[in-house]
C-alpha cells in the first residue's frame, strides 16, 4: 500500500514488516489498519513480507561490522536493510508462536539488528521511530511484545506508543477485524507514529540536531 504527500517539502515513509508466514493473515490485517491510518495522515507506507522461505539465524561472525551492515548470508535480510535506509519509521509485526516471536521473524530480527551493533557506523535505524505489533489467537502477546521491543530500544529507536499494548486477537483476518479494541489500538498507533514523524521533521527544520554519538563502553560482568 503506497500513498505519498509532501510535508514541508519532505515525503516521509514508514515500512511495516509482516513477519508472519501467512502473507495476508492476521498480522497483515493489523498492519494494514496501521498503514491506512498513516496514509490518512500524509505518510507513505510499504508493507514488507519476510516470506515463507527459511531464514538462517545469526552466526555472530561479525561480517556485517566491516561491510556496512551487510550480512554474510545473502537473503531477504540484506534486501530489507538496503530498503530500510529510505524509511523514516518502522512497524514490526509478528504472530505469537509458543508465547514468543515466530522462528523466521526471530532470525530476521536477530541478524537485522545485530548489524546495528558495535563497530558499525552505517546505522539504518538509529533515532527512527518504531513499534511492534503482535497478533495472537489468545495468549502470549505481552511476552512477545516485550521481546520485540528489546530490538527497538537497544538500537536507539524512539518507541511509538498507543492507547494499549499493540496487539490484536483472532484466528482469522475476519476475527481480527471483529476485535474492536485491537483495531482502535492499531489506528491510535498509526496516528501517534504520524505525529512523531512530523515532530521530528519539524525539529530538523528548526535546526535541532540528532543526539551526539558517544563511543560505546562495553563491559562483561566478570570484570
Amino acid at each position: 500500500m503506497n500513498f505519498s504527500q509532501a510535508i514541508g517539502g519532505i515525503i516521509m515513509k514508514v515500512i511495516l514488516v509482516n513477519g508472519s508466514p501467512n502473507e495476508k493473515g492476521c498480522t497483515y490485517t493489523a498492519l494494514t489498519e496501521v498503514a491506512s491510518t498513516l496514509q490518512s495522515g500524509g505518510i507513505e507506507t510499504e508493507i514488507f513480507w519476510i516470506g515463507k522461505k527459511a531464514i538462517s539465524g545469526c552466526q555472530a561472525c561479525g561480517y556485517c561490522m566491516t561491510h556496512g551492515g551487510k550480512c554474510v548470508i545473502s537473503d531477504i535480510v540484506n534486501e530489507f536493510r538496503e530498503l530500510a535506509s529510505s524509511a523514516d519509521g518502522f512497524i514490526f509485526g509478528t504472530p505469537v508462536y509458543f508465547a514468543g516471536i515466530n522462528g523466521s521473524m526471530v532470525s530476521f530480527m536477530d541478524r537485522l539488528f545485530f548489524s546495528e551493533m558495535k563497530g558499525n557506523e552505517h546505522k539504518a535505524f538509529r533515532m527512527k521511530p518504531a513499534a511492534a505489533v503482535i497478533s495472537a489467537r489468545r495468549g502470549g502477546t505481552t511476552t512477545t511484545f516485550d521481546q520485540m521491543n528489546k530490538y527497538i530500544t537497544i538500537s536507539q529507536m524512539p518507541v511509538v506508543t498507543s492507547a494499549y499494548w499493540n496487539m490484536v486477537h483472532g484466528m482469522t483476518p475476519e476475527e481480527v477485524k471483529q476485535d474492536e479494541e485491537g483495531m482502535y489500538v492499531m489506528r491510535t498507533l498509526g496516528r501517534n507514529m504520524a505525529y512523531m514523524l512530523k515532530c521530528i521533521e519539524a525539529g530538523k527544520n528548526a535546526g535541532v540536531p540528532l543526539p551526539e554519538k558517544e563511543t560505546p563502553a562495553r563491559t562483561n560482568f566478570i570484570r
